[in-house]
């Protein structure tokens, strides 16, 4: 049950984004479950469609959901790969982080790690 209160300092995408997350490694949502249209859950938590577009984009770039057009949106088969995926993806931002304190941005970073891998 996906419920969203417009009260909290939360923002919206993120209380949403946050309980789907939560759902689908507690097991409550399976890989394969098929997930409400954007129109229906907008309509159903009272929220913008554009909101719900916005989560489940964000989930299904990180991995946790699979989106086949007209098909719909489910939870995506293989969460176990997806792991790895995430868990690469917040080192690289930690680490693009870190640069930037240090005064580098994306590109130099990047620069930087062709010259000096394997040294």
């Amino acid at each position: 049950m996906l419920t969203i209160d417009p009260a909290l300092p939360v923002p919206l995408y993120e209380q949403l984004r946050d309980q789907f997350i939560e759902q689908i490694t507690a097991g409550e949502l399976a890989p394969g479950d098929k997930l409400p249209s954007v129109r229906q859950l907008a309509v159903q938590l009272d929220l913008a469609p554009n909101t719900v577009a916005r989560v489940y984009k964000e989930l299904e770039a990180s991995g946790y959901l699979q989106t086949q057009g007209r098909n719909g949106t489910t939870v995506a088969e293989d969460l176990a790969g997806n792991e790895t995926h995430r868990r690469a993806s917040a080192l690289t931002s930690e680490y693009l982080e870190a640069m930037a304190r240090l005064g580098f941005n994306t590109e130099r970073t990047v620069a930087y790690i062709q010259r000096n891998v394997g040294r």
